[in-house]
């Protein structure tokens, strides 16, 4: 069953939130890093991207130490201050029409390793062992693990009913950013903290949405560091059918030798292919098709999905196994340098401005993969081909700090 525990939050006093709060470290690269923080010493991206307060050039092990001085120059200064006592907090995400409410906590390394927190891809080394040095050097866990619970989840109930009367007290923060409403409260009764832990210790399992490589960073941070807040990470834990995942969307650069009536007309072996006047709205196992300065909706014909297989019936994987590998001769799209991913929140036109330029020859906009299928091949202890999720909203960083020590 899974541990969730309240910790001693590192947090910005309500005055510089909407300064020190900052987009997670990966999905924004150097430069765009730099040109958020310009003019905003209280950024929080100084801490999760130190590199942009150093030369170019600057060593790994150098970076991640300065991100250290800058944290602790931000404890100093009163940017992030410690709360008094360990304690839980409820985050909440608005985008649209759609809202997610989550718990903050810390869970558990051990947890991870035995499966309780189950993942469903697989972690590259170089971003593993990058995650694990700068949190070993910050002395601190600086962005959390985004995770869910099913909702029918031992518990589940009980967190609800939790969170509903928290939520309607006065929030801690609320600040806007890029079109998302993100509202955070603390758990103020001692009473609410102890019937949250006690729900969640009986969910079976968590699932990780994002964060893969910060969690497994953690739990190898945990397995060599013996101090108690070593074996602990932050994470933000929602239920499942309150997440919004959007499409994960495909490029190719060329046909590999087919023409565009060519293709079209293979696609025919495995789909029902017919012309669309505009990006079509994609039910499962549907594909938008772009190219030519054109639609085409392909609806996998009946036999051509494996709907016993988790891995199989998932639409990436249709698309992968009947159209990339077999007419495009994209074996390995991890690799593979003709194809590009373009994540949903970009929309449809991004694949045509791409078509369009000529860089690419055909886009492919995907029905998105939902959560449950993301738990169902997490509970078959399988892993989902690269590029199937873009959870949406992201969270925020800089909110709450686990330090270390």
């Amino acid at each position: 069953m899974a541990t969730v525990r309240a910790f001693v939050a590192l947090r910005p006093p309500r005055d510089l939130v909407a300064a020190v709060a900052a987009p997670p470290y990966d999905v924004v690269d150097t430069a765009e890093a730099t040109a958020i923080a310009e003019g905003n010493p209280d950024s929080f991206l100084r801490v999760s991207r130190p590199e942009i307060g150093l030369p170019a050039g600057a060593g790994a092990a150098e970076v991640h130490r300065f991100g250290r001085e800058v944290l602790e120059a931000f404890e100093r200064r009163g940017t992030l201050v410690r709360d008094a006592a360990p304690g839980l907090l409820v985050y909440r995400q608005e985008m649209g029409s759609a809202s997610q409410t989550g718990v903050v906590a810390a869970v558990t390394a051990a947890d991870y390793r035995a499966s309780v927190i189950a993942v469903h891809e697989h972690t590259r080394p170089d971003k593993e062992n990058d995650r694990t040095e700068h949190i070993e050097a910050l002395g601190a866990h600086d962005e959390p693990v985004f995770l869910m619970y099913r909702p029918a989840a031992p518990g589940a109930s009980r967190v609800a009913e939790v969170l509903a009367g928290v939520t309607a007290g006065e929030p801690d923060y609320v600040l806007e950013r890029d079109g998302v409403r993100h509202t955070m409260w603390t758990v103020a009764e001692a009473a609410d903290v102890e019937a949250l832990e006690a729900a969640f210790a009986e969910t079976p399992v968590l699932y990780v949405a994002d964060g893969h490589h910060r969690s497994a960073a953690a739990a190898r941070l945990a397995a060599k560091d013996p101090r108690p807040g070593a074996a602990e990470f932050p994470a933000v834990v929602f239920p499942s059918d309150e997440l919004t995942i959007l499409a994960y969307n495909r490029v190719v650069r060329d046909l590999c030798g087919l023409t565009a009536a060519a293709f079209v007309e293979a696609l025919g072996a495995d789909f029902v292919v017919t012309p669309a006047a505009a990006a079509p709205a994609l039910e499962r196992h549907q594909v938008g098709v772009y190219l030519g300065g054109a639609w085409w909706t392909a609806t996998a014909r009946p036999g051509v999905v494996d709907e016993a297989d988790p891995i199989a019936r998932l639409d990436v994987s249709v698309l992968q196994d009947r159209v990339l590998a077999p007419l495009l001769g994209i074996v390995d799209p991890r690799t593979d340098t003709r194809i590009a991913f373009v994540g949903g929140i970009r929309g449809t036109a991004e694949l045509e401005r791409l078509v369009d330029s000529g860089e690419f020859a055909v886009a492919f906009a995907m029905h998105p993969t939902s959560p449950v299928e993301v738990m169902d091949v997490a509970d078959g202890g399988q892993v989902m081909p690269p590029k199937s999720t873009w959870f949406e909203p992201k969270l925020l960083s800089g909110l709450f700090v686990h330090p270390i020590e």
